[in-house]
């Protein structure tokens, strides 16, 4: 059972990278956008609101990739919990996985990233339209 252990530490930390990614993109998000608010001294054009938008759009699709590739590897990491020790082969290649919910347009629409993710559009627009 230790080629079994060995290969599911293998994959979570994997699964952990590719989280702590996604929660490190979700934090710059917000702080680049509070930056580019406090840079323009609140004078919001539309180049500005480009820029903030093309920013949040940005980090959720880089953030919609790296949700796929967690999925994928949650799901070789359920396939190897199932197969025996002796047919262990360490196979971290988790492209059979990249279908459904794991593909990742599905994984950027998932209902976390969208409530993120449009929170922060909606929070600009309010800010744009209270300051106009």
């Amino acid at each position: 059972m230790n080629s079994k252990l060995k290969h599911l530490e293998f994959l979570q930390n994997v699964i952990t990278r590719m989280n702590s990614n996604s929660f490190l993109l979700k934090g710059w998000t917000v702080t680049i956008v509070s930056a580019l608010f406090a840079i323009s001294k609140m004078d919001l054009d539309y180049k500005f609101l480009a820029i903030v938008y093309i920013v949040i759009i940005t980090f959720w699709i880089l953030d919609g990739y790296f949700l796929s590739q967690e999925r994928q590897y949650r799901d070789l990491y359920q396939k190897v919990t199932k197969i025996e020790d002796n047919q262990i082969d360490f196979s971290m290649n988790a492209s059979e996985y990249n279908n459904g919910k794991n593909k990742w347009f599905n994984a950027m629409f998932s209902i976390t990233l969208r409530i993120f993710y449009g929170f922060l559009i909606l929070v600009v627009l309010i800010v744009k339209y209270l300051l106009n």
